[in-house]
């Protein structure tokens, strides 16, 4: 990858304008420098550099900025303060309904859609056929776009946008739209074109995505950029901050990261004046200590190497600090890629720890098979305490990423298979004569 910019944004800031009357806009133009409205700021002080042919991918609660920033580099927006500067074709996928004309048919708008975009006329009608055939929408394709479905429009717009040859594509959460076959058409399309060199900027909530196909990720809060990392650390940390939302008493919690460049942990609060990268993010209240994290194998002997489809267990001891009502435990296991394999926790798994008094030491064992392919994995450990619903927690009292890791190795003995699990499919076969069938 070179280092030749795609995308470069220096102190970006959008500001929109409330007006409690609509008379107030007016009474503001005919009375210059008197302000009648009261101000938002959508993004505030944004600066991002975006190499030719990276992949990143922005997350962030709903109103964090994500979409607004994505707009602005799209060209859609005009910033309130700061420059942007962007280099190459953009083919961007915004808003459902953006750049489409709900009065012309699907056919009409590709046209439409591709000279917007700068392909002449008989580079469109080279690729129509092409566009039509990834959108698969059959005759609709010769309808009103205004009577499609928003998966059906999602197809065809998607379909225009990968194949118009673009240097840069914009995604703004579009995919989650179609259906699952379609999700993997386009997946697979995103991944042809990153190898291609195409740079991608995408907003998407599926962290697993983000994780597969991103060199990098950025974290929007309150219009603000407050991490730009590895899209392990950015989700990792994303995450903690979402467990802090959940919490019923969150106040109380202060989400922590460790950084590399000294290898102590600072409060999140201050992050943004290091220059460091982070490297694990963490909940940890002094309520609890967790005095070991343990990997044993099927004889109870220190491990972190497993055979697949063999047992392994994970045994936490902790040092509970104050007295808890109904404290629960759970772990979570990603790949390399940050995808998770697995995740439960005592209180899912229908098992009541019941009343722990200060000082008490309890040791939580988990045993499991490990039906999994060849390679490494990581452990995260959470610690909680009084469950409801599904999976809620009255209060977050762990929760640490990669604490613990290990490898899985091939298992000879075993099918030979591909994929994520192992299934372990069994086979029979019934023969019948001629007779026999044909009578059943």
């Amino acid at each position: 990858m070179g280092e030749e910019l795609a995308i470069s944004l220096k102190n970006v800031s959008k500001c929109y304008k409330r007006y409690g009357r609509p008379v107030d806009k007016l009474k503001e133009v005919l009375l210059p420098g008197k302000n009648y409205a009261a101000e938002f700021w959508a993004l505030r002080d944004i600066d991002l550099e975006v190499h030719k042919g990276e992949t990143v991918g922005i997350i962030g609660q709903n109103g964090s900025g994500k979409s607004t920033l994505l707009q602005i580099i799209a060209g859609t927006l005009t910033p309130t303060t700061g420059s942007v500067s962007v280099q190459g074709r953009v083919s961007a996928l915004l808003e459902l309904g953006s750049g489409f004309n709900p009065e012309f048919t699907g056919r009409q708008n590709v046209f439409f859609n591709g000279r917007i975009l700068g392909l002449t006329q008989e580079e469109i009608e080279a690729k129509f056929d092409e566009i039509a055939v990834f959108a698969d929408i059959g005759d609709f394709i010769d309808q009103p776009v205004k009577t499609y479905s928003s998966g059906m429009f999602v197809r065809l717009a998607f379909a225009v946008a990968v194949s118009v040859n673009p240097e840069i594509i914009i995604v703004d959460e579009a995919l989650s739209v179609g259906d699952i076959y379609f999700q993997q058409k386009c997946f697979e399309r995103i991944k042809e074109l990153k190898g291609q060199g195409t740079t991608l900027l995408f907003v998407s909530h599926d962290s697993g995505a983000i994780y597969k196909l991103c060199n990098k990720a950025l974290l929007m809060e309150s219009g603000k950029l407050v991490l730009e990392s590895k899209p392990k650390t950015v989700i990792d940390l994303y995450e903690a901050k979402l467990l802090k939302k959940r919490d019923l008493q969150s106040e109380e919690i202060e989400i922590k990261v460790l950084s590399d460049s000294n290898n102590e942990i600072k409060e999140y609060q201050n992050y943004s004046e290091q220059n460091s990268i982070v490297e694990e993010v963490s909940i940890n209240l002094n309520d609890v200590d967790i005095k070991y994290i343990k990997l044993l194998d099927e004889d109870d002997k220190e491990t972190n190497v497993v055979f697949s489809e063999k047992i392994l267990k994970l045994s936490i001891g902790i040092l509970f600090l104050e007295d808890f009502e109904d404290p629960h435990v759970g772990f979570k296991i990603r790949d390399r890629t940050g995808e998770v394999i697995f995740e439960t926790n005592t209180y899912c798994m229908k098992e009541k720890i019941g009343h722990v008094e200060k000082g008490e030491f309890l040791e939580f064992n988990f045993k499991f098979e490990v039906p999994i392919s060849a390679g490494e994995y990581t452990i995260t450990v959470g610690v909680v305490d009084s469950g409801y619903g599904e999976g809620s927690f009255k209060r977050t009292l762990v929760y640490s990423h990669s604490v613990a890791q290990f490898k899985v190795l091939l298992n000879k003995d075993s099918i030979h298979w591909s994929g994520i699990v192992n299934l372990k499919p069994s086979f029979s076969t019934t023969k019948y004569s001629i007779f026999n069938y044909r009578k059943s």
